[in-house]
């Protein structure tokens, strides 16, 4: 075979299959990204330190714009004893049409005793014909902490795309050092539900808040719980929602909303009310572009 022809699979690869390997650690008051790997479509910004708690605060960028047909991206992120991150979108993360194939993405993350990992992306918008497939794994060692935000669009909501995507297959898992274990598992065909999409189809967007940590006194997580759920009666019927505690330490929201505005506003109050009890720090004012 000529040399030509065998590269041609690796050509293919390129800017479709993207990885994005990181490793954090603790140096001095600092949370520094230690080692760090990254190949097209994925671009790689140095962390940024947004208030005095160390915090490593990362962007994740993806230039190409959101997520085709084809795509295969990864995010691997390993967290040693003690450190602290953030890690978020500067904007939507956006699936665009496909007529075959379905986009996929796959993060893991891997939390060392003592760390912290805040996991707080733009919400997802399937567009009109997308098909798209996630799976996120997290790892916790004794004594770390996970907030972890997910969120999701009907679709272009201003160019009346409601719930007018092919499929959408969603995974979250999150194992502690017990063994103990949340999972939320879903898949959506809008066109297959014979029987509608019940009270979701009355909704332009869905969330999932976990916070898990066996580094919580447990006497103390039914104050995170008041306050979580006074958030979410603050804001009347613009939203619905809910708080329950999983089968780990810790606490599970869900909740649907008309308003993209109002998702945005959840979202940060939820964070603020848990970051304030857990890690008695404000939330942080992330960089949007």
């Amino acid at each position: 075979m000529s040399p030509l022809l065998s590269t041609r699979p690796a050509m293919a690869d390129i800017g479709r299959v993207g990885c994005l390997d990181l490793r954090y650690r603790p140096e001095g008051s600092r949370t520094i990204l230690a080692t760090s790997r990254c190949s097209t479509p994925w671009h790689l910004f140095p962390p940024a330190y947004l208030d005095d708690s160390g915090c490593a605060f990362t962007s994740l960028v993806n230039p190409s714009g959101g997520f085709v047909a084809g795509d295969h991206l990864s995010i691997h992120a390993v967290l040693e004893e003690g450190a602290h991150v953030v890690m978020s979108t500067p904007s939507a993360n956006r699936v665009y049409r496909s007529l075959g194939e379905e986009a996929r993405q796959l993060v893991t993350l891997s939390v060392a005793p003592g760390a912290v990992i805040e996991w707080f992306p733009e919400v997802t918008i399937p567009f009109a014909g997308s098909r798209f497939a996630q799976i996120m794994a997290v790892t916790l060692a004794k004594g770390a902490t996970a907030l972890i935000w997910d969120s999701l669009a009907s679709g272009r909501v201003a160019r009346e795309e409601r719930w007018a995507f092919t499929s959408l297959r969603n995974e979250i898992h999150i194992t502690t050092a017990s063994g103990g274990r949340l999972l939320e598992r879903y898949e959506v065909r809008p066109e297959q539900e014979s029987a509608g999409l019940g009270l979701l189809s009355a909704y332009d967007y869905v969330a999932s808040f976990f916070v898990v940590s066996d580094a919580i006194d447990p006497e103390r997580w039914p104050a995170v719980r008041n306050r979580v759920s006074a958030v979410l009666d603050s804001l009347g019927r613009d939203l619905l929602g809910g708080v329950t505690e999983p089968p780990v330490p810790g606490l599970a929201v869900k909740l649907v909303t008309r308003s993209a505005e109002v998702l945005g506003r959840v979202r940060e109050l939820v964070w603020e009310a848990t970051r304030r009890e857990l890690l008695g720090l404000e939330r942080p004012a992330l960089r949007q572009y």
